[in-house]
């Protein structure tokens, strides 16, 4: 049924060892960048590992690919081992480390590397709280090191990072100054002499601070100024001199670092981590239009509990043990969960997380002189493609991330959408594409020029708000904004059935008219507002729109089906055209059950013999795709084997090894090369299945509702 010998030999593709420089073991396997430090659009470090490169074999990277400087070494009984980044120190004698393994798991990157007698564990820790807003909300991140013997034998060790002025700036050529404080805390801050509130060069923000902690400990000491002299400083005493560089410059002009060393004594046992700290802080941190075209400068949430960067900081390293527990039991459950479905899956998620979360920021408003805490609103910067804030499009693809971990992110990622609407400022009558066009800048578009998509935004805002709160129960939005929801309703009723000639979330693959894929999406929405209208009381309209949408599905099967009833089309009429059906997902998860079965089990049977080496093509008008619509795919399908081909294709093409870049969600299906974009929030729609598993409403593979 499901063209088992094609099944069969795909498989043996996915199996084929992928080949690289990789002489560590991987777990679960090596990806093309590593998430260091990963919490936010602007602290965004990765390690460019590609087929093969060590923690010591390049510089960190911003997610752009630009360098961030993070140096890292290690003396062991008076010799030098480098641990972390390339530096270079003339007239010295330095060794690298050797990197036995590598794991990732959702929140973590532990790396093991021999130094010598001594292995260190260094581990990177990005937090993901959201049911903790305080803590998500924090741009702050872990690392830490911990030493052990590998002989037996006692030797004696320190320890030595810093962090450059790189982490400022996306213009090398710009002055920075910084200060370091002492106390039970050391904290290095270094920040651009000029800045430029909401401003950006390079996708890095002007505005702020970078911050490089640890805790004062016994034997600790710190030093500032031009990177060679700081690190040579420590390789020739294995100790920094606790002085500061005053003379403030460019990044670029002797590179000033910001460094620290502990001196561990003798070490044979595993010592205690080493904790140390980055973070990149801002206030204000997003603008935000209201009435009258009115500007609010909005700060980040979890000023609501610190009233300084400095007492974040002392109770974020404090905290460390707490909160390596805390994502060792999200880890778990994550792992859990999309193990259920298959070890690949579950791999594909782990590298995923990070990364969704690392695009957005919740933000909360000011009340008089304080902190309204029921404003609280969340920002997406849609990273690598458009620069744009909450674009629709991009948050959909990524819903499944906060459907599955914390639906009340979803919900404050929609709140900006529907408030600037619902201020009559926008002028279309269908869904705004994004809140503006250059993060952190969310301003609207009040002139109605943005990028249009309307059937794909109005579509998106009805089936993200249902379900929210069919996973909820929260009422407010349908309450709130039913007017501005049923405004989209008409829209749809009116284009969604045969969509003019538009473009869709897949922007860069061109404008279609009469796209089937888009209609199923206009037609789910509008059994969505059939859903909400219930869900209000109101049973005519309810009756109304129920009575339309299943109107439409019949049209739309005679409009969209090839003449042959082998597949779905591209779009109306063309038999020989034909794409991924993700949108039928949404049916799904809705539990609106208004396609039919035999539309799922029709796909199905293309699908499965219809892909290439790395998966199915989003469309016949390219062999490329994307990972995150194959994973909706693959929650449609009605067949687990070619579910799991799937999801084995997106996770052979993430370890192939062809890209150093963060994760890019566009891709080759011939050859697993990367087409374009980095570190995209989208990746959230990697949890699809997950959400489907959770998500109460939804259809279950037996076609019945989970509730």
């Amino acid at each position: 049924m499901y063209a088992p010998a094609i099944l069969a030999a795909w498989c043996s593709l996915l199996l084929a060892p992928v080949l690289g420089a990789v002489t560590w073991s991987a777990t679960p396997f090596n990806p093309a960048a590593v998430p260091l430090a990963v919490r936010s659009p602007y602290l965004s470090a990765w390690l460019p590992q590609g087929s093969g490169t060590a923690l010591n074999g390049a510089w960190p990277t911003f997610w752009t690919g630009s360098i961030l400087g993070w140096a890292g070494y290690v003396k062991v009984d008076g010799a030098t081992y480098n641990w972390l980044g390339v530096p270079a120190v003339g007239g010295t004698t330095t060794t690298k480390a050797t990197q036995k393994s590598l794991q990732f798991t959702s929140t973590q990157s532990i790396f093991v590397l021999t130094a010598g007698p001594i292995d260190l564990t260094v581990t990177f820790l990005s937090p993901v709280e959201p049911a903790d807003l305080v803590n998500q909300s924090l741009p702050l991140s872990y690392y830490t090191v911990s030493a052990a013997s590998n002989d037996g034998k006692s030797h004696n060790v320190q320890l030595y990072t810093d962090i450059s002025a790189e982490w400022v700036t996306g213009d090398n050529s710009l002055t920075a100054n910084w200060t370091t404080t002492t106390g039970d805390v050391l904290t290095h801050q270094v920040q651009l002499a000029s800045q430029t509130e909401f401003g950006e060069v390079g996708d890095h923000i002007q505005q702020g601070s970078a911050y490089h902690s640890t805790l004062n400990t016994a034997g600790a000491t710190f030093q500032t100024g031009e990177d060679v002299v700081v690190r040579a400083q420590f390789i020739n005493n294995g100790k920094l001199a606790n002085t500061q560089d005053t003379a403030f410059r460019a990044v670029s002009d002797r590179w000033p670092v910001f460094a620290f060393a502990h001196d561990l004594g003798a070490v044979r046992d595993p010592t205690a981590p080493v904790v140390f700290s980055v973070g990149h802080v801002r206030d204000p941190a997003v603008q935000y239009i209201v009435a009258n075209n009115g500007r609010q400068s909005r700060s980040l949430f979890f000023w609501t509990r610190f009233s300084t960067v400095a007492s974040a900081i002392s109770t974020f390293l404090n905290d460390y043990a707490n909160a390596l527990a805390r994502a060792k039991a999200f880890d778990a459950k994550v792992n859990a969960d999309a193990n259920k479905i298959s070890a690949d899956y579950a791999s594909i998620v782990d590298l995923s997380i990070r990364q969704g979360f690392g695009a957005i920021e919740t933000t909360v408003g000011r009340n008089g002189d304080g902190f309204n805490t029921s404003d609280v609103l969340t920002f997406m910067k849609e990273i690598s493609s458009d620069g744009n804030v909450n674009t629709v499009d991009v948050i959909f693809p990524s819903w499944p991330l906060f459907l599955y971990t914390e639906p009340k992110i979803g919900k404050q990622l929609l709140l900006p959408l529907f408030e600037y609407q619902a201020t009559g400022q926008y002028p279309n009558k269908w869904s705004v594409h994004d809140m503006g066009a250059s993060y952190p800048k969310a301003i609207g578009h009040n002139d109605g020029k943005d990028e249009p998509m309307p059937v794909e935004g109005d579509g998106n805002m009805l089936i993200m708000t249902l379900s929210y709160t069919q996973k909820t129960n929260d009422h407010s939005i349908i309450d709130t904004y039913f007017d501005l929801l049923d405004q989209w309703t008409q829209f749809l009723i009116t284009d969604s059935l045969i969509p003019a000639n538009q473009i869709s979330t897949d922007d860069f693959a061109g404008s279609l008219a009469n796209q089937t894929n888009l209609a199923i999406k206009g037609i789910v929405g509008i059994k969505a507002m059939a859903e909400i209208a219930a869900l209000v009381g109101d049973s005519a309209r309810a009756q109304n729109y129920s009575t339309i949408a299943a109107s439409y599905v019949s049209q739309w099967q005679q409009f969209a089906t090839a003449a042959d009833g082998s597949h779905l089309t591209l779009s109306y009429g063309d038999n020989d055209s034909w794409g991924l059906a993700y949108n039928l997902l949404a049916d799904k998860l809705l539990g609106t059950n208004i396609f039919p079965a035999s539309v799922f089990t029709t796909q199905t049977n293309w699908y499965s013999s219809h892909a290439n080496a790395f998966g199915v093509p989003l469309d016949t008008r390219h062999t490329y795709t994307k990972s995150d619509w194959e994973i909706w795919t693959a929650g449609l399908v009605t067949s687990t084997a070619v579910r799991d081909v799937l999801i084995s294709s997106v996770r052979k093409y993430a370890a192939d090894g062809k890209s150093s870049q963060p994760l890019g969600d566009w891709y080759e299906t011939t050859d697993g090369s990367v087409e374009g974009f980095r570190a995209r929030p989208v990746v959230g729609g990697h949890l699809a299945l997950l959400a489907l598993e959770t998500q109460p409403s939804a259809t279950n593979s037996n076609g019945e509702t989970q509730a």
